[in-house]
């Protein structure tokens, strides 16, 4: 075996529980404590209901591809590796290069909606933070200074190792669910379903509008596969903890979306803190603190999975020379990546100070629907190139559901903003860079046989 596809053995830690809270750490936050309101507003209207449940459709399609791939090739590597393997080096450079693009600006995304909360929770305590410090420079300010520190903070705790740190995210992921379960409760009794008419006014593009912008929220699936290498049994574990992160988190987006939208009109709700905002509309003033400060600690976790994603992406490709071997380093006291960790988290925390949550969306959504077209097309061409690989899940209906996965992205991407399709090209055209000045001349084809 070639040194460079040699894997650093160590101990397995995650089980199914903590591989399914990191998952609903990783897909509870960002569309549901961030985008559902902003979204409501822009894009879909109360029919937000049917832009998550298409984008839960996909995902769970989606899903269902990852798991036979992750099950079958387990490895950090994600996409980037499924695609090594099943395609070449080229593609695989791509879809790697796109994960860092996704992971990096999700992260800032989500850390920009996160100020938002921390902005509402000290004005209700008399504490106002200098605006030129809580907006980047687009919106009047210098930075973004609180979702840098907070990227930062989770980077440090990221490098203690998945065995210490694994229990940090498991706390933030449970207040996070606690306070969306007291948002509903209490909320629940001021819902006017006159606020739900009219039902679709964006039309039913709008629908489709809002399920391309908030698809990138179930990126989770894809945090879950970075974790193979670190999962007990992951033939069982990995497939089941996506099957139940996917009904929690879907079931909760669909109750606090028309929550939301029916206790106010969905034109009031293009905020970023909306849960909050919507709480303190109905005088729920110490309930709308207590949604505020575990948005605070709860959107931490999503920054946390993303940016261990993001790590285990440059690991895996750093291992297998298509970026700096240094970067695959691991730590022999916490067996993490730190260099990884730290690229991924200070260009996230660059990004979150200097740019609007808007622009920042963008290449997360495009880059998103790409590599998910791609999951189940590696499906499809794995059971054809490779039919004696061993699989301890396969999707089941033969290629129609790969097929039927493929075509629902395609009709997702079709709904993208043109602007969106710039950026992905222009984050793109600095891979090829890197892939032709770097990557092409290390990088090797992937040897299944030896492998």
């Amino acid at each position: 075996m070639n040194n460079h596809l040699k894997k650093v053995e160590h101990k397995k830690t995650l089980g199914l529980f903590d591989l399914a809270i990191l998952g609903i750490g990783a897909i509870i936050g960002t569309g549901i404590l961030v985008l559902t309101g902003i979204v409501a507003a822009e894009d879909a209207g109360p029919a937000i209901v049917f832009s998550f449940l298409i984008a839960a459709l996909a995902s769970g399609l989606i899903g269902l591809c990852y798991a036979e791939l992750t099950t079958s090739l387990p490895n950090s590597g994600s996409a980037f590796f499924y695609a090594w393997v099943a395609i070449g080096k080229f593609v695989a450079f791509l879809a790697g290069w796109t994960l860092i693009g996704v992971y990096v600006t999700t992260t800032a995304t989500v850390a920009n909606g996160w100020t938002g909360y921390v902005q509402s929770f000290l004005e209700v305590l008399g504490v106002k933070l200098p605006h030129q410090f809580l907006v980047n420079p687009t919106a009047g300010g210098y930075i973004n200074l609180p979702a840098v520190l907070m990227i930062l903070l989770m980077t440090i705790v990221l490098t203690r190792g998945t065995s210490e740190s694994k229990w940090v995210n498991n706390f933030l992921v449970g207040v996070k669910l606690f306070i969306i379960l007291l948002f509903i409760v209490v909320s629940v009794w001021h819902v006017n379903p006159a606020n739900w008419h009219p039902f679709l006014p964006y039309g039913y593009r709008g629908i489709f509008t809002g399920a391309s912008a908030v698809f990138f929220s179930f990126l989770g699936f894809d945090a879950l596969a970075t974790s193979a290498e670190d999962a007990k049994d992951v033939g069982h574990t990995i497939p089941r903890a996506i099957v139940l992160c996917l009904t929690i988190s879907t079931a909760l987006y669909i109750l606090v979306s028309l929550v939301m939208t029916g206790v106010l009109s969905y034109k009031k709700l293009n905020v970023s803190e909306a849960m909050s905002y919507v709480l303190l509309s109905q005088g729920h003033n110490y309930v709308a603190e207590i949604v505020s400060l575990g948005a605070v600690l709860g959107i931490m976790a999503v920054v946390f999975a993303f940016i261990y994603a993001g790590s285990n992406i440059l690991k895996s490709m750093s291992r297998s020379r298509f970026l700096p071997k240094g970067l695959s380093i691991v730590n022999t006291k916490t067996q993490s990546p730190n260099r990884a960790i730290w690229l991924v988290g200070l260009a996230a925390a660059a990004f979150a100070g200097e740019f609007n949550l808007h622009y920042l969306a963008l290449i997360a959504n495009i880059g998103s629907l790409m590599v998910f077209t791609l999951i189940s097309l590696i499906v499809i061409i794995l059971r054809y190139r490779y039919p004696e690989l061993k699989r301890p899940f396969m999707v089941p209906h033969g290629k129609i559901l790969p097929l039927l996965s493929i075509i629902i992205c395609i009709v997702l991407l079709a709904n993208i903003s043109l602007k969106a399709w710039l950026t992905y090209l222009a984050w793109i055209a600095c891979g090829l860079i890197v892939y032709y000045c770097y990557s092409l001349r290390h990088a090797d084809e992937f040897n299944f046989t030896e492998e």
